[in-house]
């Protein structure tokens, strides 16, 4: 007998994505589409008994920097392995187009300074077919993926390629390089580019320790880019900006709202220098809001800071010249090195010395603050209690924080870990975050997927998300229809990809089928699979037993079925029938 449809997933708790109580029922898709929602009596050629489980739209991550690695992979981990069917990338300012070859170095080391890839990495993978914005968006059209992408117009590359040398110094610009921006943005959107990124903080600087090209640009330049998106009818703007000034920065930001009239997303944390300019933040967003504006603060779920170690960029001996001595050894011997007594009486009785860089130089200070670091198992433990500081663990323990940091990277054959959250961690709470998370203005952002390989792995924040906000932690958690909801359409709304992100007739067949009672977040491990041996660290998660991207499976009980029916996504999409 004659299949009805391609796929069924039968029997499964429908949660749509739209916030609504989820449901029993079937769903059935032809070709990559949802054509049957309910009691389906048609079967498919393919089935998937989802009883007992949950069946949800794919996840959306728009704050990603997959901008070389859609270059020399086909699979973007460790976001697909966490139910994300959709990615955007070029978010920060940061990435490879346009580019003329003579400026190439120059991108790669802003890239390895503001995201912490590796040069070799880029060196190798990068096959710089390009030079326009459009040529570089028409390669990874003839590439395949496991995941859908789209991609922003990265300001940085942008500004360099106008302004050359110039860009490179922080020269305000003219208004012969204004226009000429303005019309490569109209190009870039024309072409398919989902929107535009920039950056206006001072952490983000060079390899070589250098500001950022973009920031400090005026609001004439901006805006003159805006213009050029609106234009062209469509885009969204995305940046990263310091909040030591926030009605000032929003003044700007509601100036270039006006000339693009596009939606402008913005980072927010709880910062631990000025931990309440995240609510003042959020008011700016409101007020914005009221006079018809839609400006988004992008939040992550859980701490910002790093994860430090042997295998990692850095670790509190990082710079100590004992420590600097075993660099060159390989790994194994290393921790053989530095589980000798004499070489850890020597490492523990240095200072810490000054870092090799001058990027690493930025995150020094912060590499001895163990009253705010924490040992880092598995399962991870993202909220840990004040009293598992290594400052006090070591004085309940009779040993200094130094000793304790030492031993516990020696666990795991070497491989042992420790958190240092910064950001959103201020009081030993999550409690702020969630208000972040739970404000109107709000969208789910800054895993930051593709990027700070040596030190950060938030892409995994859709599992975080499941387990941790709507299960296990024991006050303020977060109901599922609401965290799907927050994973799936109000990001996709949010950049204009209303295709997806929900379960209805005719959208975009991206979704997954989960195991609720199994969803569990492993440790981040350390891999060796990027260009040249380059390391990386991923993560994976039990309790997906089905992610499908265009109606195809994907991953099937978190194994990739090898098939790879993800592809560039040009400009917005519309919903059936709009």
């Amino acid at each position: 007998m004659a299949a009805d449809y391609d796929l069924v997933i039968r029997g499964g708790t429908i949660v749509d994505g739209t916030g609504a109580a989820p449901f029993a029922g079937d769903v059935a898709i032809q070709a990559d589409r949802i054509v049957a929602v309910g009691d389906i009596d048609g079967v498919g050629e393919t089935e998937i008994d989802a009883a007992g489980k949950l069946v949800t739209p794919g996840f959306v991550d728009i704050h990603t920097h997959y901008d070389g690695q859609v270059i020399w992979s086909h699979t973007l981990s460790p976001s697909s392995h966490h139910g994300v069917t959709t990615v955007v990338m070029g978010n920060c300012g940061v990435g490879f187009a346009p580019c003329r070859p003579d400026d190439r170095e120059r991108l790669i080391e802003l890239m390895e300074g503001v995201e912490d890839i590796p040069e070799i990495v880029m060196a190798e993978g990068l096959t710089w077919e390009w030079e326009s914005f459009p040529e570089y968006l028409d390669v990874i059209a003839g590439r395949s993926y496991d995941v859908d992408i789209a991609a922003q117009l990265p300001h940085s590359a942008l500004r360099l390629y106008v302004m050359g040398s110039r860009a490179v110094a922080r020269e305000p610009s003219t208004a012969e390089d204004n226009e000429e921006m303005a019309k490569l943005a109209r190009e870039a959107m024309a072409a398919g580019a989902i929107g535009f990124g920039t950056s206006r903080t001072l952490q983000h600087r060079t390899g070589g320790g250098d500001i950022i090209p973009t920031y400090g640009s005026s609001e004439a330049e901006l805006s003159a880019i805006a213009s050029g998106m609106r234009e062209a009818g469509h885009g969204v703007i995305e940046l990263a900006m310091d909040l030591t000034d926030v009605e000032r920065e929003f003044e700007l930001l509601r100036n270039v709202a006006k000339a693009s009239d596009r939606t402008i997303s913005f980072g927010l944390a709880q910062l631990p220098d000025d931990p309440g300019s995240w609510r003042v933040a959020l008011g700016e967003a409101a007020r914005s809001k009221d006079k018809g504006l839609s400006i988004r603060a992008q939040v992550t779920p859980r701490g910002i800071g790093m994860l430090l170690g042997h295998e990692l960029t850095c670790n509190p001996f990082s710079f100590c010249p004992g420590y600097r001595a075993l660099d060159d050894l390989p790994f194994d011997a290393k921790i053989a090195k530095l589980r000798e007594p004499e070489t850890r009486a020597r490492i523990l009785s240095e200072p810490l010395g000054e870092a090799n860089s001058p990027a690493l130089e930025r995150v020094r200070p912060r590499l001895r603050r163990f009253e705010a670091m924490f040992p880092f198992g598995d399962p991870p433990n993202y909220e840990p209690a004040p009293e598992t500081a290594l400052s006090r663990l070591a004085t309940a323990s009779g040993v200094t924080p130094e000793e304790l940091a030492y031993d516990l990277m020696l666990e795991n054959d070497g491989r042992g870990m420790l958190y240092l959250p910064s950001a959103n961690y201020v009081d030993y709470s999550l409690d702020p975050v969630r208000e972040m998370l739970i404000d109107d203005n709000a969208v789910l952002g800054l895993g930051d997927g593709g990027a700070h390989c040596g030190s950060i792995c938030d892409a995994s924040y859709p599992t975080f998300m499941l387990e941790y906000w709507t299960r296990d932690r024991k006050r303020g958690t977060l109901s599922v229809p609401w965290t799907i909801r927050a994973l799936t359409s109000v990001p996709a709304d949010v950049v204009g990809l209303h295709d997806r992100g929900r379960i209805a007739l005719g959208l975009k067949a991206d979704l997954n089928v989960i195991d609720y009672d199994r969803i569990h977040l492993h440790a981040p491990r350390v891999a060796y699979d990027f260009p040249g041996g380059g390391r990386r660290l991923t993560q994976e998660a039990d309790g997906f037993d089905a992610t499908i991207l265009s109606g195809v499976v994907t991953y099937r009980h978190g194994e990739a079925t090898g098939i790879l029916p993800g592809q560039l996504i040009r400009g917005p999409q519309a919903a059936p029938g709009t």
